[in-house]
């Protein structure tokens, strides 16, 4: 529980004409929320779905905020009478915690304030790993597994992929764009949906750093200028190739 300390506040403007509330020593959005939605919610409530709102954006965030927390924490204690969330038997359900359950409750009831994202600056390679374990570890592990191996006819590895190592860029690329549809990872086939995530081009490039320098990859560096060039690029996703026209068409 949050001390009862510094409970001194401001209202503060924000993007898209919401206020939040900043309390002292409170969890904030950038800094300790968005990295736990973006891990074990951003699958479902994402930029790409029609029907759910985007938790990883702050605007939405904080107009979905009490319902947020009626979802996360009321729910799992049985005090809402709505399905709990993360929903059902998926990954996310097995590795949030009850610790992470506290941080969103108590994000919303401090005022749900933006803050600041606590990624560092990254000068070596080095650094980057050691930036992008954090991320991997909030943001990566719940599907891809906190060893990197994946789970069977769901996600693919990234321990020793074969499409990881392939191509460097096309791996930028999944991160910037997200990616759907079949996937052949050492072997074997995949169908799922990944969704584009609102990270920086610092963020890929240490998330992906860490990555290919774990689980027994190539041990490449990835460095946000390389994240940049391909941001600008024009991007056309991947399309099924046509069948042939029935005769009844």
């Amino acid at each position: 529980m949050l001390a009862a300390a510094s409970v001194q506040a401001q209202i503060v403007p924000a993007t898209n004409a919401v206020s939040a509330v900043t309390v002292s020593n409170a969890p904030t959005f950038l800094h300790d929320v968005q990295p736990l939605f973006l891990g074990k919610c951003a699958r479902c409530h994402n930029n790409d779905s029609a029907y759910l709102p985007n938790w990883t954006d702050y605007a939405s965030a904080y107009v979905n905020r009490i319902e947020i927390r009626r979802r996360v924490w009321d729910c799992w204690k049985g005090k809402y009478y709505k399905q709990s969330m993360p929903a059902g038997n998926c990954p996310e359900v097995q590795t949030i915690t009850e610790a992470d359950r506290i941080l969103i409750r108590n994000w919303v009831d401090t005022g749900a304030a933006l803050g600041q994202a606590s990624t560092g600056h990254a000068n070596s390679k080095e650094e980057r790993v050691q930036y992008g374990k954090r991320l991997f570890t909030t943001m990566c592990a719940a599907c891809h597994q906190a060893a990197g191996q994946g789970v069977a006819h769901k996600y693919p590895p990234l321990a020793a992929s074969d499409f990881l190592n392939a191509d460097k860029n096309e791996s930028i690329r999944v991160l910037l764009h997200g990616r759907q549809g079949d996937i052949t990872v050492n072997g074997a086939t995949y169908n799922n949906i990944m969704p584009s995530f609102p990270l920086s081009d610092e963020d890929i490039a240490n998330a992906l750093t860490y990555t290919y320098n774990s689980f027994g990859n190539s041990g490449k560096d990835v460095t946000p200028d390389e994240v940049k060039a391909l941001r600008a690029e024009k991007y056309v996703p991947a399309t099924p190739a046509k069948t042939q026209k029935s005769e009844f068409e």
